[in-house]
């Protein structure tokens, strides 16, 4: 008879799950074995979160549902922070969580906890297993939640006795009945074979394909939204990552946006939409651009504290495109809310687009403010140190040798904030980030799943040299299962971020300092490789070497000892 490991295999199968991300435990083998025999790319990491990051990371760049599996206890607790990130990056990814044996759920079996109460406010939905004609419809709900209304990750507990084959669990239970002959043992042997005829009954219904690509879209009218912008002479569209859930359709965003000719900001995993240069592009001042705007149209962005709370929008008009209604309305009430997917709205937006007003004045204020921050990132970027790299320089440099394939895994504080002003992604979907969670380890398990659905994408680690520490590990994923990566290391032996305000406000860097560690010797103890680099040559010269070791199957650590910079002065928020 069909074990339950192969029942969740099979319908991982049906919904054309190409691969499950985990790190092993006896209680959810039978998944991972059965998934493995039916060709589903059984992709291991070095720890549960990052095996769950990862599989946001395949979510968000094919707007599938990502899946992973994890064994009980520890597994589940380690999960929790990347669960939470994916929440608040409405990603969708199903988490399969193992379990105690169903009869020894609270008698303190190895690993067993309350696991569904540790869970529920982590994620949309959660739900237990404890039939095995139970996993099917269970399965389907976990995937339907998962994707419906805003996308979101779910929790699914599969304890160990309904994954393992039949026979082998009646052993198990066999085992723990007594020989006596008293009525209570009696009692409790005719339990144990109620308990154990009670997962097995039943009939296990047919899988059913979930539709996991095109979200609801929702109805809405467009006809308000286009009398604003008609009447606008300052208008502004923030786009970000509420805006990217369908990445099958992103081109049509893209051709949309352009078809509008509203001046455009970008955000989070929006950045890349428009490509590196185009004229509707702006990328500094946004917050001058926002207080100066007579319309802000935000497309899956929300008021939080990267709007300072909405403060940043002053007295605009203000237009709230979002698939959440929580985020919708959070913090400031829209003059026109849209409920509804943004991607669709704009994309219909465009279709009934006739003619754009004269912006001319004011994509010329933009781009002449745009200008006057390049030159003075580009003074600060020529300045040199004896101490080390200038961060604007290295990044400046980085922009010119990134390839048209390329994809930026920013995973940091400091000098992740610095790559975002200097980097141009070069296409959509080309720039993986936490989002608003802020969580630093994003790094080894979102490379991870870029090169799982990006196989011959060059996949940037853009760390920190606080950040790095979290997922520097995965190093050895990434040679085991043939997957190079150039990791950059910005090491300033600080947690700078913090330390710059904090030793200003409070006189103290305590908690902030680090040391100029060799973090490529740990590249290397995994087979990878890499080098040390203090100066602009040398980091020149590691670039090239780390696309030859990736041409061979290698990945490459660059650890470039950064200098001093006040670049990000004043950047803590709350």
């Amino acid at each position: 008879m069909i074990s339950g490991g192969d029942l969740v295999a099979e319908f991982l199968l049906k919904q054309n799950i190409l691969q499950l991300f985990t790190l092993c435990g006896g209680h959810i083998s039978p998944i991972l074995v059965a998934s493995k025999a039916r060709g589903i790319r059984i992709i291991d990491t070095r720890h549960e979160a990052d095996a769950v990051f990862a599989a946001d990371a395949t979510a968000r760049l094919t707007g599938k549902v990502g899946v992973v599996a994890v064994t009980a206890g520890p597994g589940i607790t380690n999960s929790v922070t990347a669960l939470q990130n994916a929440m608040l990056a409405q990603s969708p990814v199903v988490l399969l969580g193992g379990a105690a044996p169903t009869l020894l759920k609270g008698r303190g079996a190895l690993q067993d906890i309350d696991q569904l109460s540790l869970m529920r406010p982590n994620v949309k939905w959660a739900g237990a297993v404890r039939k095995r004609k139970e996993i099917i419809p269970k399965l389907t709900t976990a995937f339907e939640k998962a994707m419906e209304g805003t996308p979101g990750p779910v929790f699914l507990e599969l304890p160990v006795d309904i994954l393992y084959p039949e026979e082998l669990v009646r052993n198990w239970y066999d085992q723990a009945k007594t020989k006596g002959k008293s009525i209570s043992q009696k009692l409790t042997n005719w339990y144990i074979s109620r308990h154990v005829k009670g997962i097995y009954s039943g009939t296990i219904p047919p899988i059913k394909t979930i539709n996991q690509t095109k979200p609801e879209s929702g109805s809405f009218n467009i006809t308000k939204l286009q009398k604003l912008v008609a009447r606008s002479q300052k208008p502004v569209l923030l786009i970000g990552s509420g805006a990217i859930t369908q990445p099958d359709n992103i081109t049509d965003l893209a051709e949309a946006v352009a078809t509008l000719g509203i001046p455009t900001y970008l955000s989070g995993m929006a950045r890349g939409l428009l490509g590196a240069n185009h004229s509707l592009h702006f990328r500094h001042r946004r917050k001058t651009a926002l207080k100066s705007a007579d319309l802000v149209i935000l497309c899956g962005v929300v008021c939080d504290f990267r709007l300072d709370y909405g403060n940043h929008l002053g007295r605009a008009t203000y237009v709230g495109i979002n698939r959440d209604r929580t985020d919708l309305y959070k913090n400031r009430k829209p003059d026109l809310a849209i409920h509804s997917d943004p991607l669709a709205v704009i994309c219909e937006w465009s279709r009934n687009h006739s003619k754009s007003p004269d912006w001319s004045n004011w994509k010329v204020e933009l781009r002449d403010n745009e200008e006057a921050r390049e030159k003075e990132i580009q003074a600060q970027a020529q300045v040199i140190s004896k101490q080390g790299i200038n961060p604007l320089q290295l990044f400046r440099q980085l922009d010119k040798e990134l390839s048209d394939h390329a994809i930026i895994v920013a995973d940091g504080g400091d000098f992740v904030g610095t790559a975002s002003y200097t980097l141009a992604p070069r296409k959509p979907l080309s720039w993986l980030d936490p989002g608003s969670f802020g969580t630093l380890g994003v790094g080894g398990g979102f490379a991870l799943g870029a090169k799982t659905v990006n196989p011959d994408a060059e996949v940037f680690i853009i760390y920190g040299d606080g950040s790095s520490a979290y997922s520097l590990m995965e190093m050895d994923a990434f040679m085991r299962h043939k997957m190079p990566v150039i990791a950059i290391i910005g090491n300033d032996a600080c947690w700078n971020q913090i330390a710059r305000d904090q030793v200003e406000m409070l006189k103290d860097d305590c908690g902030t300092t680090l040391a100029h560690s060799d973090y490529e010797h740990v590249a290397k103890a995994f087979g990878a490789a890499g080098s040390r680099v203090e100066t602009m040559q040398e980091f020149v010269d590691a670039l090239k070497a780390a696309r030859k070791a990736n041409a061979n199957g290698q990945s490459f650590v660059i650890n470039a000892i950064l200098a001093p910079s006040d670049f990000r002065k004043g950047s803590l928020s709350m």
